[in-house]
C-alpha cells in the first residue's frame, strides 16, 4: 500500500482545517444565540394567547403557537439556553472531574487506584440512564438535580481516559528527567501530564455533548429535568407530546432544534478527533 505523499497529507490537511471552521464556527454561533436568545425571540416566549391557540406554521409563527398560543420559534430559541449550557456545564464538571481522579489514580499507587476503579466499576455496572433515572428522582427532579444524576453516571468514562494516558506518560524518559531535575509533583502534572493527555480527554468531552444533551432532554422528557413553564426542549416535547398525531408541528420544533444541535456538535468532535490524530499529518 503507498505511502501518502506529502502533497496528499497536505490537502487532508486543509481539508481538516475547513471542517474544523466550519463545524467550530456553527457550534459558536450556536452557544453564542443560545447566550443573547430572550434577544433574538420575535415574541414573548412565555406570554399566553388562547384565541391564537394551535396556529399552524405560517410567516407570523414560522413553527406555529401551542395549546396555550405561545410562539413555538421564540420557546425553542429561548429553551436553547437552558438545554445548551446545562449540557455543556454539565460537559465540562464531570470531564474536570473525572480528569482528576484519573490522573490521582495513576500517580498515587496500587492502593488508592484500586479503590477509585473499583468504585468507577460499581457505577459503569449500572445502565446508565436507568441510573440517572433513579438519582434524578431521589433528588426530586429539576435541572440541577438531572445535571447531578448524569455527572454520577459519567465521569468514570474520563477517569479511564485520564488514568491510562497518565500510566502511559508516568514512565517516560522526560518525566524521570523532570523529577532528577527537582519538578514538584504538581508541576509535573500541570506541565507535563496534562498537555500530553489533554487530546483524548478533549475528544471525549466535545463527542460527549450529543450524548448529554439528548440524555437531559430525555430526563427532562419523562418530568425529571426542567419543570414547566421553563422552556427547555425535552420538557417542551413531553408537555406537547399528546399533540403529535393532530398538530405534529408543536412537539416537532424542539425536536428538531435537538436534532439539529446534536448533530453540529457530533461533527465537530469527529473533526477535532480527526485533527488531533498524529496519522492525519499532525
Amino acid at each position: 500500500m503507498r505511502e501518502p505523499t506529502v502533497r496528499t497529507q497536505k490537502i487532508h490537511r486543509n481539508y481538516l482545517k475547513l471542517r474544523l471552521i466550519i463545524f467550530g464556527g456553527l457550534a459558536l454561533a450556536l452557544v453564542i444565540a443560545s447566550y443573547f436568545s430572550e434577544s433574538l425571540c420575535p415574541y414573548d416566549p412565555y406570554l399566553q394567547d388562547l384565541g391564537n391557540a394551535k396556529a399552524i406554521p405560517s410567516a407570523a409563527h414560522l413553527f406555529g403557537t401551542d395549546r396555550y398560543g405561545r410562539d413555538m420559534l421564540s420557546r425553542v430559541i429561548v429553551g436553547s439556553k437552558t438545554s445548551i449550557y446545562s449540557t455543556l456545564l454539565l460537559v465540562g464538571f464531570i470531564m474536570v472531574f473525572g480528569t482528576m481522579i484519573g490522573i490521582f489514580c495513576a500517580w498515587s499507587g496500587k492502593k488508592i487506584d484500586s479503590v477509585l476503579m473499583r468504585i468507577s466499576d460499581i457505577f459503569l455496572a449500572f445502565p446508565g440512564l436507568v441510573f440517572a433515572l433513579a438519582v434524578a428522582a431521589a433528588l426530586g427532579g429539576g435541572v440541577h438535580n438531572a445535571i447531578i444524576a448524569l455527572a454520577a453516571i459519567s465521569w468514570p468514562k474520563y477517569a479511564r481516559v485520564a488514568r491510562s494516558q497518565t500510566l502511559a506518560q508516568k514512565e517516560t524518559v522526560y518525566i524521570k528527567a523532570a523529577r532528577l531535575s527537582g519538578c514538584g509533583t504538581g508541576k509535573i502534572i500541570l506541565k507535563h501530564i496534562l498537555p500530553n493527555i489533554f487530546g483524548p480527554i478533549l475528544v471525549t468531552a466535545v463527542l460527549d455533548i450529543g450524548t448529554m444533551m439528548m440524555e437531559l432532554a430525555g430526563l427532562s422528557f419523562l418530568g425529571l429535568g426542567a419543570k414547566p413553564p421553563i422552556a427547555e426542549w425535552g420538557s417542551m416535547m413531553s408537555d406537547t407530546r399528546n399533540l403529535l398525531t393532530t398538530h405534529p408541528w408543536v412537539t416537532l420544533a424542539p425536536g428538531f432544534a435537538i436534532f439539529v444541535s446534536v448533530v453540529i456538535f457530533n461533527l465537530l468532535g469527529d473533526t477535532v478527533r480527526d485533527w488531533l490524530d498524529p496519522r492525519n499529518g499532525r
